[in-house]
């Protein structure tokens, strides 16, 4: 378990990489699934485009799904398009910046998907082999005497090799789509290449002050979260256990006496140390109702992005103050020699 936890506290901890890894693993899948699926088409003329184009535009349309669903920033995404506004105002470009970012990693595999499937061209085949002109690509003259719904009905065939009896005319056919295929799958690959390279060109065009602020702010509010559900969890945590000792505590007192007197031989200072831990993450809140409309307040009403500059001041002045008492007494009992002067310097930082 210890393993499985620090596993889980790594990938935690670097998520973006994480997410990154999750992408390329599905781009390989999608490609592995492609390669070992059995494509069949059904050479029936109603059937053929529809089973076609399905297959090269259904599967990418659920790897991009799965990808929203696999990236945990898509509930924080949501958290904040739907929460209150409350005292912390919500900025449309931050969503926008984080609805782009999980969109690009979603799109790697649907992208690898319609290449590989135009680069193999089986599926571009079935879609498309009642489209052709068979009196290009041999002596076609049999075609002549047959009416328009028995030439579709053959046409729809040539994917098939065990149900089209021509074979010189289906190879010819078969090789001609599969090139146009082919020429579709780079010109797609070229489009995806070319405008990953305007965004990468085109974004140091713009302030890159408005990118890192929406940058910056999207990594808060992600940390903001998940630093609330850790404070979260050691409060029930600390919550449950002093709940549990005082239950203990209430139901047997001869029990806690003989603990107390055993406690006293075997550290009990230990426990003390536990107990005071427990008091303090419990930070006031005692109460079920309480913690209730703390949960209530943190999602109604989010505190305001701006530190409070008094209480830092208190709490420095407090310091400074503390440090000229001690060389105050220290001079006036005559330990000036032994005190060593410091240099103090208070920097504030706006956020």
């Amino acid at each position: 378990m210890d393993k499985f936890r620090m596993m889980f506290q790594f990938l935690q901890s670097n998520q973006e990489s994480f997410m990154n890894g999750i992408c390329g693993i599905m781009a390989l899948a999608s490609a592995q699934m492609y390669s070992t699926f059995e494509f069949s088409c059904p050479c029936m003329p109603e059937y053929n485009y529809t089973y076609g184009i399905g297959l090269l535009l259904i599967p990418p349309i659920w790897f991009f799904m799965l990808g929203f669903v696999l990236n945990n920033n898509v509930s924080v995404l949501a958290e904040e398009w739907k929460r209150p506004t409350g005292e912390r105002l919500k900025d449309p470009t931050i969503l926008r910046y984080m609805f782009c970012s999980i969109t690009q990693r979603s799109l790697i595999a649907p992208a690898l998907w319609v290449s590989v499937t135009l680069m193999d061209g089986k599926s571009f085949l079935c879609a498309f082999s009642t489209n052709l002109d068979i009196e290009k690509f041999g002596n076609s003259s049999f075609i002549k005497e047959m009416s328009e719904t028995e030439r579709i009905r053959l046409l729809a065939r040539i994917p098939c090799e065990d149900l089209f009896e021509h074979k010189e005319l289906r190879v010819a056919a078969t090789r001609y789509i599969k090139c146009i295929s082919q020429a579709c799958g780079w010109i797609f690959l070229l489009m995806i290449t070319f405008t990953a390279f305007l965004i990468r060109a085109i974004r140091p065009c713009f302030t890159q002050a408005a990118f890192l602020k929406t940058k910056y702010w999207s990594h808060y509010i992600d940390i903001e979260r998940k630093m609330f559900d850790e404070t979260c969890k050691e409060h029930a945590k600390s919550f449950a256990k002093v709940c549990i000792h005082q239950y203990f505590e209430n139901i047997s007192g001869e029990m806690q006496s003989l603990h107390h007197h055993h406690s006293g031989k075997d550290g009990g200072g230990d426990e003390e140390e536990d107990k005071r831990s427990d008091e303090e993450r419990l930070l006031g809140i005692r109460a079920q109702d309480d913690m209730n409309k703390v949960l209530w307040n943190w999602h109604t009403c989010k505190p305001a992005l701006a530190l409070r500059k008094d209480q830092m001041d208190g709490k420095n002045n407090s310091k400074l103050t503390g440090k000229i008492n001690e060389a105050f007494n220290g001079f006036a009992n005559g330990h000036t020699h032994g005190t060593e002067k410091k240099e103090w310097a208070v920097y504030y930082s706006k956020v």
